[in-house]
């Protein structure tokens, strides 16, 4: 059954959790035990009706201030799909969890107050779910209930968002009017708003095509385990576990291995399943090559025609996540892909203000939550492609030398 990701990004109230909450309630997919809990603790607080928007924010502070803090993952299935929530703040101290959820999402829900229409916040999450190449943006108008289910209310913000959108990078945009609290149009179509024709919330995203998202173009097969069994039974064997990044392998294909070089073909694909005739991205599999060549960890398969970019100076555009500011001169450890390396900061271009757009070109530091483009140089050559082409090929994060905190998330530029 297909998988879809999807995070919900806007600002704080507009209601992101409750709609998680809506969805999973109207779709059958929380339990007895959790409802009775969620209903216990909206009594507890005096709430006249059950908040489902406990069901996602699960850390006391969360439950005490009525907000979300951190990042929350929900998991359910419909007969049409699978699906992974990812629950984001609001808050803008908060923007670097919300670029965590959305880093490996298919779709972004971004909600909108029906009464307060587009604020700073709105405008902040739709730019970073562009810059992170999220291929399907979809605008829920939130609290329909609380402005009388007005359709010219929705074509206002429809119409505003567009605007704005114009600006940006977004390939697939939908908008639909809701109520998370009443459950319209989150399951079920509403009788509410008989001006409104589209889908409902649930059954966009069972419906929204996303096989095409994947680069089938590109070969790319980072190892992670070279796999040579004790077992007396396969005394020869040799495998290159990993996941599939990009494009299609089948036995049969001539490969090349970076950063030797040398080419071969692969030999066989093997699963825990058994063999397979072709895999392909978002695919984790075991390779076996006809040739004995010596590949460990952090190198990459691809194909001789069809090779990344190999290089150690990087331009990237970095989306700072730790107190200590980045400046030029810091060192820092980079993990790209199965690969470890140093890096020193080169040159830090400009800081972009993510909500008007504008590129501070006299900045020296990113400070948290800060998104600006850096250059790199790293201690041995690495194997990417853009991150337009590819998101996983094209991003990397940096962590601190001396504790090895995550520090930040970088998406590369590079030739698409």
């Amino acid at each position: 059954m297909e998988l879809l990701r999807f995070a919900t990004a806007g600002s704080v109230d507009d209601g992101k959790s409750t709609l998680i909450g809506r969805l999973l309630y109207d779709s059958k997919a929380i339990f007895e035990d959790q409802l009775e809990a969620v209903e216990r603790v909206s009594s507890q607080r005096g709430d006249e009706y059950t908040d489902l928007a406990l069901l996602t924010d699960g850390l006391r502070a969360e439950r005490e201030q009525g907000i979300t803090i951190d990042v929350a993952y929900r998991y359910f299935a419909t007969p049409a799909r699978k699906f992974i929530i990812a629950d984001t703040p609001g808050h803008i101290q908060y923007t670097r969890n919300m670029v965590t959820g959305n880093s490996t999402a298919d779709l972004t829900i971004v909600l909108v107050d029906a009464r307060l229409g587009i604020v700073e916040q709105t405008r902040r999450h739709a730019f970073l779910a562009s810059l992170l190449r999220v291929p399907h943006l979809l605008v829920c108008v939130n609290k329909m209930d609380l402005v009388d289910y007005d359709q010219g209310v929705f074509d206002a913000i429809r119409e505003e968002f567009t605007t704005f959108a114009s600006r940006l990078e977004v390939a697939d945009m939908t908008f639909i009017p809701i109520s998370a609290l009443k459950g319209d149009n989150v399951v079920q179509r509403s009788a509410n708003m008989p001006w409104y024709e589209g889908a409902s919330l649930l059954h966009h995203l069972e419906q929204v095509y996303i096989a095409s998202d994947r680069n089938l173009i590109d070969p790319r097969f980072p190892v992670q385990w070279v796999v040579r069994p004790q077992a007396s039974n396969l005394p020869d064997y040799r495998g290159y576990a990993g996941r599939i990044e990009g494009g299609v392998f089948r036995p049969g294909d001539e490969v090349m291995v970076l950063p030797s070089g040398l080419t071969t073909t692969v030999a066989g694909i093997d699963t825990f399943d058994g063999p397979l005739d072709e895999a392909f991205a978002s695919m984790s599999v075991t390779l076996r090559l006809s040739d004995d060549i010596d590949i460990s960890r952090g190198d990459m398969i691809c194909r001789p025609h069809n090779r990344p970019t190999v290089g150690q100076d990087l331009d990237a555009m970095v989306c700072w996540m730790t107190d200590r500011p980045i400046q030029v001169g810091d060192f820092l450890a980079l993990k790209h892909s199965t690969r470890w390396v140093r890096a020193v900061v080169r040159d830090i271009h400009y800081r972009l203000d993510v909500n008007t757009l504008h590129r501070d070109e006299t900045a020296t530091t990113l400070g948290l939550n800060d998104v600006g483009r850096v250059s790199l140089r790293v201690t041995q050559p690495l194997f990417y492609d853009s991150y337009r082409r590819n998101r996983q090929t094209g991003s990397f994060i940096l962590a601190t030398e001396d504790n090895n905190v995550t520090a930040g998330a970088g998406m590369l530029h590079g030739p698409d």
